[in-house]
């Protein structure tokens, strides 16, 4: 008698169970092959930032000013879910959090048009800043140190900055090199000589040490953006910008003006063993992988280290995708002892063939689960490994369970489609099977 039902089908239709299985490998070898690598699951932040800075203006100024005129614009925007601000001493900060699923081109796109659209920000106040809030997590830390100068650990955390950021690490950040200001001395006695102000030289150093964007060049695909490009970022720069200019003379800055670049006073300073030190952290952005970025950082490190300069050190800690890692292994060994298990036990009880296809059920279980992770957009992560870890002893059990169960029905007599073909229970001391 044959039994209905999806197991029913499967157990008299063999070739369709085999393609299933076929189906459930495969999509696992695809959704593993494409999956992100990351430590927690990947989730939208729908928080856009709106930033005003007015130096000098009291906290009630500020609020009276810039933050209660631009929430009461910023309140009427479609799916806003809440919105906080902050005004302090010379500084207005506004955080939208919108409904989740809002697009966030469209959202900053919509925030944008209503702060670009207040005309009646205080003339001394900044252009507003207008930023959507991205999530990055952590990669690993570096720690810069060697018997150099400050300024020299600058010019070579700088270089390894952009070595990195070059070879695929999406954003870094550095401790311990403090802030640099660039102060400019010009002494009374050669302004009074060559006739000039301190706003006249400050005029011109502001009108020649610019990075604005410029408009664009083109149409459609052969548009280029223009940009101008003189800023200057160090105090040799400064001493090449023309204060005065004629047909018989040319006067530079660094020919009247005494030029410093010095560190901000309070600046956090770090160091290694009595030596001045660096700490870069490399993060990941949240559609990244973890562990290709840690073999990128591996990469560059076995090119940087052989030519590092004279003193200069190089220490890697904090590697967070090694936890990624110590779980991916931690499933893969449990998967491999509870496959081993079942082979080995089931086979001092059972017939070879039936252990065979009990252990094929394990993995074939785990990649239909990667795959079904893939499909919805989901990631390998902390979370879903903890969660197939949990679940293994759930399958390995079961497992053993239905083929030990199908196994002793058929040494029974039952023929071997009805004894896989469904449920089973226990009445009055005999099993029973319903028809």
């Amino acid at each position: 008698m044959q039994r209905g039902g999806l197991i029913g089908f499967f157990v008299h239709h063999r070739v369709a169970a085999n393609l299933i299985m076929l189906v459930m490998l495969l999509g696992g070898a695809l959704g593993i092959a494409r999956m992100n690598i990351q430590f927690f699951p990947t989730f939208a932040l729908d928080v856009v930032s709106v930033r005003v800075v007015w130096s000098g203006a009291s906290a009630e100024d500020i609020e009276q000013g810039i933050t209660n005129p631009l929430e009461q614009r910023l309140r009427s925007l479609d799916s806003l879910k809440r919105m906080t601000s902050t005004s302090a001493q010379g500084i207005s900060n506004i955080t939208l959090e919108f409904e989740e699923g809002s697009d966030p081109v469209l959202v900053l796109d919509d925030v944008r048009q209503q702060v670009d659209s207040f005309t009646n920000l205080p003339a001394d106040a900044e252009a507003p800043e207008v930023s959507r809030l991205a999530r990055y997590e952590p990669v690993a830390r570096l720690l810069v140190h060697g018997n150099m100068s400050p300024q020299e650990l600058r010019q070579v955390t700088q270089r390894f900055e952009d070595e990195l950021l070059m070879n695929g690490i999406d954003r870094i950040e550095i401790n311990g090199l403090p802030a640099q200001q660039i102060s400019i001395e010009v002494p009374s006695e050669r302004l009074q000589t060559l006739g000039l102000s301190l706003e006249e030289i400050a005029s011109r150093v502001q009108s020649m040490s610019r990075d604005l964007p410029a408009g664009l060049l083109g149409q459609q695909d052969s548009t280029r953006e223009l940009r101008s490009l003189e800023q200057r970022r160090d105090a040799l720069g400064f001493e090449d910008v023309t204060v005065m200019s004629s047909d018989r003379l040319q006067l530079r800055l660094g020919d009247i003006a005494i030029i410093h670049q010095e560190a901000r006073e309070g600046e956090v300073t770090l160091s290694y063993g009595g030596e001045p030190a660096a700490e870069m952290i490399l993060q990941r952005a949240e559609s990244g992988d973890s562990l290709a970025s840690a073999q990128r950082l591996d990469n560059w490190l076995k090119q940087a280290r052989p030519t590092l300069p004279p003193g200069v050190e190089l220490e890697v800690f904090d590697e967070s995708w090694q936890l990624i890692d110590e779980r991916i292994s931690l499933l893969l060994v449990n998967g491999l002892t509870g496959l081993l298990l079942v082979v080995v036990l089931l086979y001092f009880f059972l017939p070879a063939q039936v252990a065979f296809w009990v252990a094929v059920g394990i993995p074939t279980a785990f990649m239909a689960s990667l795959g079904v992770f893939w499909l919805i957009g989901g990631s390998i992560n902390m979370l879903s490994l903890f969660a197939l870890i949990m679940a293994l002893g759930v399958i390995v059990d079961d497992a053993i369970v239905v083929g030990e169960d199908a196994d002793a029905h058929h040494r029974m007599g039952e023929d071997p489609r009805l004894a896989s073909a469904g449920p089973r229970g226990v009445c009055c001391g005999r099993w029973w099977r319903p028809r």
